[in-house]
């Protein structure tokens, strides 16, 4: 992938998936900054919540307009909308502007994360493919490491504002080098216009979502009104975004479509419970605690990477098997912290077990989700994994949140002293035996991704009945997305 070939392409694919990583950890640091400056700790949350929501309808729009016309378009766009919402947060005089830009970041963040999975799909061969995905993983390490440190030396120093308005003038490089590749890309597309009815699909999804999201920030009972709302208009919805039998796990892309969703959710579900638990039950630092994670995310790296050897493609379904399998066992220690006498940094170690298996298993549902999909509809189809990947966080994340509740954990105090403010074991446990038992049936569903017209041939011809697709073959036996 760094033959002359592609190394142009290459480059500015790594180097705008990096920016993204960059801003990502930057914001999380410069956010409570920019939210005590503009006097907006109030909408704090919904800072947050616009950009996901956002994200929710623009991935299925990069899809949809992908396929039509190519990703070029969604691309391009995506980044200068990316861009905008950079300005425009770093120009904000109030906390409405601010969360609008938000928005703006969040449509062209969607577009983006779509169009390069298309880009891959398109531009490199079957071969590289899982080389290429793994580089996307690897883009995240050194930004997530370097990313707090610098957005937070620059917010001090100087202002939050150049933590947004200095990453724009970053990404104009990137662009050009990639551009002449980009222009050569070959010609799948089906050409016609956006389908409106997915169009209006993503809206729903993304509108029951952004109510789903403000009913959890409300804890009274009219917050039912939005929450049921809410539901009404993301179930039907996201059932017609996502390939048929997608919630069944029926055999093939489907099964890959919902093994993304249940990894992500149940992998970052758990971590999002770690600091809080580390804070408040064992007393540490939260600059302690968000180490103890630093080492999953490294793994995660590391797992992507193995899973991109051309020796283990054919191992690649039992790879995603062995992966959930550590995901559960890794989230399944973590509550042993809760014992006195457990030493802190066995959560850490967890983490680095768990992060090595969420990357074998992110990395190749990608890698699945190109190889099984018919030419021209690599787009649409990557957009439904992009988006059980987000719902499995907001729905996992959330079922996580409702679980604590429920055993005692709504009563800790963020600016407590953590031994008035601790929350009862029950609640951590509740949460992360919940999280482990969902990887678990994750590791269920790796054996149900390999198409049934594949499976009862391979059986035929006496070989084994798992393992990914075999060398530089394209199967195109996946299940097409429900229109």
């Amino acid at each position: 992938m760094l033959g002359r070939r592609y190394r142009g392409l290459t480059f500015g694919i790594i180097s705008v998936v990096s920016l993204i990583a960059f801003e990502a950890s930057a914001v999380s640091t410069a956010m409570p900054i920019a939210a005590r400056a503009l006097d907006g700790i109030g909408l704090y949350a919904f800072a947050f919540s616009a950009y996901f929501t956002a994200s929710l309808f623009s991935m299925a729009l990069s899809g949809e307009w992908s396929d039509r016309s190519g990703p070029l378009g969604p691309l391009f766009t995506g980044i200068a909308a990316f861009g905008a919402g950079l300005v425009l947060a770093g120009c904000s005089q109030d906390m409405w502007m601010f969360v609008g830009s938000r928005f703006v970041q969040g449509l062209g963040g969607g577009m983006v994360l779509v169009s390069l999975y298309v880009v891959v799909g398109r531009a490199y061969p079957e071969r590289l493919r899982a080389k290429i995905l793994a580089a996307f993983s690897a883009a995240w390490v050194v930004p997530v490491l370097v990313g707090p440190v610098v957005a937070g030396s620059v917010a001090e120093r100087l202002s939050w504002r150049w933590v947004f308005l200095a990453i724009p003038v970053l990404v104009l490089l990137p662009l050009l080098i990639m551009l002449p590749a980009l222009r050569k890309l070959p010609r799948t597309d089906r050409g016609g216009s956006v389908d409106r009815r997915r169009v209006l699909l993503a809206l729903a999804v993304a509108g029951g979502a952004g109510l789903l999201q403000y009913a959890g920030q409300d804890r009274t009972l009219l917050a039912l009104v939005p929450a049921a709302a809410g539901l009404a208009l993301l179930a039907p919805s996201i059932v017609r975004l996502v390939p048929k039998g997608t919630f069944r796990a029926a055999r093939g892309l489907p099964s890959v479509v919902l093994l993304r969703g249940v990894a992500a959710g149940a992998f970052l579900g758990a971590e999002s419970f770690i600091p809080l638990m580390l804070v408040t039950e064992r007393d540490l630092s939260a600059t302690a605690a968000g180490l103890s994670l630093t080492g999953g995310g490294l793994a995660w790296a590391l797992g992507s990477f193995t899973q991109s050897r051309s020796g283990l493609e054919r191992h690649r379904n039992r790879l995603m098997g062995l992966g959930m399998v550590l995901v559960s066992a890794s989230v399944a220690l973590v509550p042993l912290v809760l014992i006195d006498g457990v030493p802190v940094w066995l959560v850490a170690v967890a983490w680095i077990v768990g992060g090595y298996g969420i990357g074998l298993t992110i990395s190749s549902s990608g890698i699945l989700v190109l190889s099984l999909s018919r030419p021209g509809e690599e787009g649409i189809n990557s957009a439904a994994l992009q988006l059980s990947d987000a719902l499995g966080n907001i729905v996992l994340v959330g079922a996580g949140g409702v679980l604590f509740g429920a055993f005692g954990g709504g009563t800790v105090a963020a600016d407590g002293d953590a031994a008035d403010t601790a929350a009862p074991p029950a609640a951590f446990v509740s949460v992360y035996v919940t999280l482990a038992a969902v990887a678990l049936a994750g590791a269920w569903i790796t054996t149900r991704l390999r198409p049934a017209a594949e499976t009862t041939a391979v059986r035929e011809a006496g070989g084994p009945a798992s393992g990914g697709p075999a060398g530089g073959a394209e199967p195109k036996t996946g299940t097409a997305p429900a229109r």
